[in-house]
């Protein structure tokens, strides 16, 4: 299962913003952010905002090939690893495999999604979040795979994969609302069509 209390972060009621690994993260001004919101970055996309709050990644290939070192990265650590949470001494949820919806009965257990980007959004839900911007969450390889080029001996995604991924997402939106959470999208060419698309300069206050 997984062996973190989210209970633990101090989030609630919070804006969290949830910077994936898009094309479009590279244009975002993260700056705009920094003190206002509660940040979780994934994977590669720390190196744009190193003074996140958090950084999750799902692959246990990519902490030992990509990971920033402990003073390039302050921030909370988490994977969904067990030996590699032990090793590196992070903090680890759990994922239900199969199961494509966002969770909240279980603090620390995350749908599946089949994307680091669904797993991130889930964690700021059950933080306790009240609204969530995505940024970087472009759910297309239209302009790219990703924002900073295709991961080096690492999976990158293709074009079948991220339809999948979007399609998963957007079918959450509605238990999203149910659950008081408002999601803003400040990707202007993000293939996701259930969230609001909104600026990043303006998300902070709709």
């Amino acid at each position: 299962m997984h062996d973190w209390e989210l209970g633990d972060l101090p989030w609630q009621g919070n804006t969290v913003v949830c910077v994936a690994g898009g094309p479009s993260a590279k244009e975002a001004d993260l700056g705009l952010v920094k003190g206002k919101a509660r940040v979780i970055v994934i994977n590669e996309s720390w190196r744009l905002a190193p003074w996140a709050d958090m950084l999750y990644a799902c692959d246990p290939k990519w902490w030992q090939l990509r990971a920033p070192k402990s003073d390039e990265f302050k921030g909370i650590r988490v994977t969904q690893d067990l030996p590699l949470a032990l090793e590196l001494k992070i903090k680890r949820v759990g994922l239900s495999h199969g199961k494509n919806e966002i969770l909240i009965e279980t603090p620390g257990l995350l749908g599946w999604g089949h994307n680091s980007g669904f797993h991130a959004l889930n964690l700021a839900i059950q933080a306790k979040a009240r609204r969530v911007i995505l940024v970087g969450y472009d759910m297309s390889v239209a302009k790219g795979v990703h924002w900073h080029g295709r991961h080096e001996n690492l999976s990158n995604p293709d074009k079948r994969a991220v339809e999948r991924w979007r399609l998963i997402l957007d079918e959450q939106a509605s238990l999203i609302r149910s659950l008081g959470v408002k999601v803003l999208n400040t990707s202007k060419d993000s293939a996701l069509t259930a969230y609001p698309k909104v600026p990043l300069a303006e998300a902070l206050y709709v």
